[in-house]
């Protein structure tokens, strides 16, 4: 399996008052993850982003162990898990190389956000995401 990796900064604000990364970020660092991974295949003029957007339609986020603040940025791997027509789920693991912090998926629609409507996947974008695809 061919997974996207971002390597993720800790940001001192993330920490809650017990010196651990609140738990609603991770959805964040997923999103940071995510659009990093994208930035090759999305359109980067205004027209073009309206669209081919994609947006979230699930999150499902298990959290195995508490992450601490420090200095050292984590690991965040994003994978394709399965695809349809209009959607796909990625699969995400935010870890160090011993430590499980936390699995994940999320449902991404493809959206036209000038009709308001789902869109098919184009090609190119199911080019794209076979890459991150099991074999």
């Amino acid at each position: 399996m061919h997974r996207y990796t971002y390597t993720c900064p800790l940001r001192w604000a993330d920490a809650d008052a017990y010196g651990h990364i609140n738990n609603a970020l991770f959805l964040q660092y997923m999103e940071e993850a995510r659009t990093r991974m994208f930035a090759e295949v999305l359109p980067t003029d205004e027209e073009g982003r309206r669209q081919k957007a994609f947006v979230v339609a699930r999150s499902i986020v298990d959290y195995r162990a508490p992450l601490q603040y420090r200095d050292e940025p984590v690991d965040v791997h994003v994978w394709v898990v399965k695809g349809a027509a209009a959607s796909f789920e990625l699969g995400y693991e935010i870890r160090d190389a011993d430590q499980l912090y936390a699995e994940a998926t999320t449902t991404i629609v493809a959206y036209n956000l000038n009709t308001g409507r789902p869109r098919r996947l184009s090609d190119d974008e199911r080019a794209f995401l076979s890459r991150y695809t099991k074999s």
